[in-house]
């Protein structure tokens, strides 16, 4: 009899989507102020500490076997992280966080051309449904209502965000077959760390000791997320780990309209089931061979 899907696996998947919601919070609390490069290298240097104790403990060697794969999964990592802080900081976190969420309908784009994997109608089908969700999620002016429309810039900025996520998930699930998931995580923020520093060095800005707390708290649960995220998905199948974390959706919706007063209009609501739809019908087409 086939069993289900293991538990552990699966409440790693959700701890993750739990974790990134809270980090999205504590981005937009300090996103007023503080440039998205200093954002980016706080976090990497918490994270940086924090995986290294981890190794040490475990007494697991931190520098791996696919150096070159794990650098690549460091700097697309690392774009990726750009994109999503941008867009948190001047997006709805709901609306940030559909859009990020087109990159299944990447991924499997990305396996066609890289993989030469089948893409089949239905993954043809999930990128126009997931597009159109994407516009129906930025509002432009003639869907508006009178409503301001989502600046064009930042939607853009979240859809590369998504791209570049498709890229990093794609390079862990081949790392997971011979590094250690510690060793993953670590290499994100080893790479981070030089790539946001010149950034910061030309537009430093002294966080505020409050101000402090809340960076602190974006490497402290980005940390959570991303060693849940990567246990989750050298455990289970990338599709199946794909579908469980879209709930991170829904957290990101409770906490907008919790903390920050974003209301969730039709459109949003709209767009985001779209999107679901479209992720939903590209994991489907990974089960049926592409067809």
């Amino acid at each position: 009899m086939t069993r289900a899907t293991p538990l552990a696996p699966t409440l790693q998947m959700v701890a993750s989507a739990l974790a990134f919601s809270v980090m999205g919070v504590c981005v937009k609390q300090v996103g007023g102020r503080i440039p998205a490069a200093e954002v980016v290298l706080v976090r990497a240097l918490v994270s940086v500490v924090l995986s290294w104790g981890l190794l040490r403990r475990a007494g697991i060697d931190p520098w791996g076997h696919q150096r070159g794969l794990l650098l690549w999964r460091g700097t697309i990592g690392t774009l990726a992280l750009f994109c999503v802080y941008v867009a948190l900081m001047a997006l709805p976190l709901a609306s940030a966080t559909v859009l990020q969420y087109l990159y299944p309908t990447f991924t499997a784009l990305l396996a066609w051309l890289a993989l030469g994997e089948p893409i089949g109608r239905r993954v043809v089908l999930a990128m126009v449904v997931g597009w159109a969700g994407v516009l129906l999620v930025a509002q432009p002016a003639p869907l508006s209502g009178g409503a301001t429309p989502l600046e064009p810039l930042p939607v853009l900025v979240a859809v590369a965000g998504a791209l570049a996520t498709a890229l990093a998930y794609v390079s862990v699930r081949k790392l997971g077959r011979t590094e250690h998931p510690l060793v993953i995580v670590f290499y994100f923020p080893l790479v981070a760390v030089p790539l946001s520093l010149p950034l910061v060095a030309l537009d430093p800005v002294l966080p505020t000791p409050t101000e402090l707390l809340w960076l602190a708290g974006v490497g402290l649960f980005t940390q959570m997320g991303q060693v849940c995220l990567t246990r989750g998905l050298t455990a289970l199948p990338a599709a199946r780990a794909t579908a469980i974390s879209y709930v991170q959706v829904l957290f990101a919706g409770l906490w907008g309209w919790l903390l920050f007063a974003e209301a969730l209009d039709g459109w949003t609501i709209l767009g985001a089931l779209l999107v679901l739809l479209a992720t939903l019908i590209s994991l489907s087409s990974a089960g049926e061979g592409g067809r």
